[in-house]
């Protein structure tokens, strides 16, 4: 394998001027705002949003490289504080430096305010990526200093235009004597992202011989064929990402701490994000833990703030912590599957109205009209309850929410009957 052999076909076709990029028109193309902005040589700090392989690392280069600027790439995974405050201390024998730091949501909030000062009095140009949604992953002081900027998945115009110049211009492409029949299996693999539609095309290129006279045809049939064969290798944030969360969730909910332990260790070795780990286990907590263990909900709340604010790598031992207490803790998705059935059946009896005794009566008009008559306040009865009917006369009897047989939701359901015994007779 020559040198340039080993270099993946995404860095060998990387953009070398802004005008290469495809897809994002709507910031680069003619009376764009980001052309505008460099047709005047002017750099703000920016945040670019959006999914991952649309080209956020390469339009930041490229705009650092238009203004004629120093670029410093950082990740937000392995850059802390003190490095922060290092790089930007140095930047001050610098031009104006651009800084690029990719997952930025991924910085707590002491890393995001250790970059404020330097963005408010322009010693640096930051330019941030984020899968995440700024307006919840960015310090709101930061975030105001940066222009937000949406980058989009390719469509499939441009991913097949993507495919075609890679065939025609990549010189070791070009020796396999490539062709390309059918896109459609190229374009559904790549799903919007230009990462994953080239290393696909790089696969798929791996199958034919070098030097070939005769053209290499590339049909749907043998994109699918490879990309079974070799998912991981050219998506590893695809079908694995789902793939071990799945494994992670269905350790908690099977009671088993030492493998979502270690589904989790998986992850965070992977560099998947910890925001997203916690928010997987605050759904657990309720789906699959529920009433039988209300404080399981609040732990993983707490864990979700307490990742927020520690960060990696700390917060592995939060994360670790929350998942052994989920796994541990008795199960119950019994709210899961009412909710459902509620969901269910209000979209079947959407026209039913309230009943009158239920209904709010803010006007007298409504008070004459019947609203909120005979409503039975319970907490003027004994043990705060008094039997009452509280759904559409349509659905009088339904039955939604079914107690697990766990004892906290067991108690439950006996109190309520012992009420309804105790309160047999409306009182009149």
């Amino acid at each position: 394998m020559t040198d340039r052999q080993s270099i993946p076909l995404p860095e060998r076709l990387r953009p070398r001027d802004l005008s290469e990029i495809i897809g994002q028109s709507h910031l680069l193309g003619d009376d764009a705002p980001l052309k505008l902005m460099i047709d005047q040589g002017h750099l703000p700090s920016i945040i670019f949003w959006g999914p991952p392989g649309v080209g956020k690392t390469t339009v930041a280069l490229l705009l650092a490289q238009a203004v004629d600027r120093p670029f410093l790439s950082l990740s937000a995974l392995n850059t802390g504080v003190k490095e922060l405050r290092e790089i930007i201390a140095d930047s001050g024998d610098l031009l104006t430096p651009v800084v690029f730091i990719d997952e930025i949501h991924r910085f707590n909030k002491s890393q995001q305010d250790a970059l404020l000062g330097a963005v408010e009095k322009g010693k640096i140009t930051l330019i941030g990526a984020t899968t995440e949604n700024p307006s919840f992953e960015v310090n709101s002081a930061l975030l105001s200093r940066c222009q937000v900027y949406t980058l989009n998945s390719l469509d499939e115009n441009s991913i097949t235009q993507l495919l075609t110049h890679a065939i025609q211009t990549d010189q070791i492409l070009k020796e396999k004597n490539i062709f390309i029949n059918e896109y459609e299996a190229l374009i559904q693999f790549a799903a919007g992202d230009a990462r994953k539609a080239l290393n696909l095309l790089d696969l798929v290129a791996s199958t034919f011989e070098d030097q070939s006279e005769e053209k290499n045809h590339i049909t749907n049939a043998l994109v699918v064929k490879v990309a079974q064969q070799n998912i991981a290798r050219y998506d590893k944030s695809g079908e694995q990402h789902y793939d071990l969360v799945s494994a992670f969730i269905k350790s908690i909910r099977g009671s088993d701490p030492d493998a979502a332990l270690y589904w989790m260790a998986r992850m965070l070795k992977g560099g998947e994000d910890p925001i997203f780990i916690s928010r997987r286990m605050l759904i657990a907590a309720s789906e699959d833990i529920g009433n039988s263990n209300p404080n399981a909900l609040l732990l993983a709340e707490a864990c979700l703030r307490s990742v927020q604010v520690i960060g990696m790598p700390e917060a592995r031992i939060i994360l670790g912590q929350c998942a052994v207490y989920l796994a541990t803790s008795a199960k119950s998705n019994s709210t899961y599957l009412a909710i459902n059935r509620a969901m269910a059946l209000a979209e079947k009896t959407a026209n039913l109205p309230v009943p009158l005794h239920l209904r709010n009566a803010p006007t007298q008009l409504m008070k004459n009209q019947g609203y909120g008559v005979s409503y039975l306040y319970p907490h003027d009865y004994a043990e705060n309850f008094v039997k009452q009917d509280y759904l559409p006369p349509e659905l009088l009897g339904t039955k939604l929410y079914e107690s697990a047989r766990n004892k906290r939701e067991v108690e439950g359901e006996r109190l309520q009957q012992r009420r309804w015994q105790q309160n047999h007779e409306t009182p009149e």
